[in-house]
């Protein structure tokens, strides 16, 4: 058993299908835990595939002081996790007490991308320029002004959705090759290779992480319990665009169910 950090699921694992109902049915019956089941949930990124500039201006007045937030932020694409984030402002237009302000609200939100709430990963934002109001400019509105200026720059640079990529060994006696091959080109495999190995096949082949639950189940059944497979993950990759709508309509579904 294990908790999943960035889904917040409670994952249990086992030897197949029936070993998990029998863990599931004593959560039950000796331990009165009524639990909600389904998959574990994929652990997807989301990512900018374009360079945008943008310049977002926070203006409040609500009698007394106001607030004042204007930010000049170019957000491009870049290779590793999380939010690089730099400052290239000239002459004090934004005074450099207000830098972290605007660092903190962009790292806030790249914990939830803009197409369906996923993580950001590969993400630069510059800050270019700005301006401020000696009286009403704080570090609340150059951080709300930040987080705006994300949302609609996210927005604008073709946001895509990645999903983990596994690299998947498939053990079987030859006369199951077919069914092997036909099972793996259905979860959006590819297949890398083929070598035999003390009498068997062994595939090789990356398959997205969210077609293989199940397989094990699944293999037993189309090789009389002759096959047996590895997975290890490989890295992210881009979501086609059919799969990343539902992916999108889903997490949306669940977002109106919550509120």
């Amino acid at each position: 058993v294990k908790t999943d950090e960035q889904t917040g699921q409670t994952v249990i694992s086992g030897m197949g299908e029936l070993h998990l109902d029998i863990i599931i049915d004593r959560l039950k019956r000796e331990f009165k835990v009524e639990c909600n089941q389904g998959k574990p949930q994929v652990n997807y990124k989301e990512a900018i595939t374009k360079t945008v500039n943008l310049r977002e201006v926070y203006k409040k007045q609500s009698g007394g002081h106001g607030q004042f937030g204007d930010v000049w932020i170019e957000f491009e694409p870049t290779v590793g996790d999380g939010l690089v984030f730099e400052e290239k402002v000239f002459g004090g237009a934004v005074p450099k007490s207000f830098f972290p302000a605007v660092e903190k609200g962009l790292q806030d939100c790249v914990k939830h991308g803009v197409l369906a709430g996923y993580p950001v990963v590969g993400l630069k934002a510059t800050l270019v320029d700005g301006s401020y109001h000696p009286v009403d400019s704080s570090e609340m509105a150059f951080k709300t002004a930040a987080r705006i200026a994300y949302k609609k720059g996210c927005m604008d640079a073709s946001p895509v959705l990645l999903e983990p990529i596994m690299h998947v060994e498939v053990l079987v006696p030859d006369e199951y090759m077919g069914d092997i091959m036909g099972d793996m080109n259905k979860r959006r495999g590819r297949i890398m290779g083929m070598n035999p190995v003390d009498g068997l096949q062994q595939v090789e082949a990356e398959v997205p992480l969210a077609e293989m639950f199940k397989y094990a189940t699944d293999l037993r059944s189309m090789t009389q319990a002759r096959g047996s497979f590895t997975m290890k993950f490989e890295r992210y990759e881009e979501v086609p665009a059919d799969v990343a709508k539902k992916i999108i309509e889903s997490a949306k579904k669940d977002e109106d169910e919550e509120e």
